[in-house]
């Protein structure tokens, strides 16, 4: 009676740890966002919640907002849940995540999303130390300047979705502006070094001025190494040349 006891309160304890073990490692989502996670106000913006498993129920949590910030239910499992924001304003930025039902609860939350709003501020202006011209493989260090006094800048590079750097302000004594320095590189000629910078305050980390001018970096090692093979070339070619022209002259000769 004993054993019998003993092992269907081992059996028991078991399938709740089994039990308890599925709830907690429900299969967490992804989130993302269309355009991208830097947008200017006023724009449209989609929010996406994906899962592998499916389900009815979405939600989305803003960091700040109320719990949950959005909610979407669907009549049928589906794998993907949509929120759309028409007009980012202000209060949109902010850091996101997303979870969804399961048979047995709530699933984990998504990984954080975080989405900055930009042009609420006059824009900074950005260049380089030295020249726009870089020799490949070498390191650039680009300058954002502004005269309104942000905690810190952002520097984004033209073709990707997150920012480049982030860097502290730094006051200029000189000229009572204050600027964040951004090292680049090293750089090569098979990419584009397109960038724009921003500034925003600390108490708004996700609030952000109105974009740069764009800085184009041009990159000299690709026109340097052809222009070189060009000379080589030539210069194999001269023998053969001055044999022509020699065989030519005896032969008016």
């Amino acid at each position: 009676m004993t054993f019998f006891f003993t092992a269907v309160l081992y059996l028991g304890l078991n399938m709740g740890q089994e039990t308890l073990g599925l709830e907690g490692n429900s299969h967490k989502p992804s989130l993302s966002v269309q355009p991208g996670s830097v947008v200017a106000r006023g724009k449209q913006v989609t929010i996406s919640c994906e899962v592998t498993t499916g389900a009815r129920e979405f939600r989305l949590y803003k960091e700040g907002g109320p719990h949950p910030w959005r909610t979407q239910s669907t009549p049928k499992v589906t794998n993907k849940a949509q929120f759309l924001i028409p007009s980012t304003g202000q209060r949109y930025g902010g850091i996101y995540r997303c979870y969804y039902k399961t048979p047995t609860g709530w699933s984990d939350h998504s990984d954080p999303l975080e989405l900055a709003v930009t042009g609420f501020y006059s824009k900074p202006s950005l260049s380089t130390q030295s020249s726009t011209v870089i020799i490949s493989g070498e390191t650039v260090t680009l300058q954002c300047v502004s005269e309104l006094g942000f905690n810190r800048f952002v520097l984004t590079k033209e073709g990707e979705q997150k920012p480049s750097l982030i860097r502290d302000s730094e006051f200029i004594n000189s000229t009572g502006q204050f600027q964040g320095l951004f090292p680049v590189g090293p750089v090569n000629p098979s990419q584009r070094w397109k960038f724009r910078c921003y500034g925003y305050h600390i108490n708004s980390p996700q609030v952000w001025s109105e974009p740069s001018d764009l800085l184009e970096i041009h990159v000299s090692g690709e026109e340097a190494s052809s222009l070189t093979q060009s000379v080589v070339d030539n210069i194999n070619l001269l023998p053969r040349t001055l044999l022509f022209l020699r065989k030519f002259q005896e032969i008016r000769g």
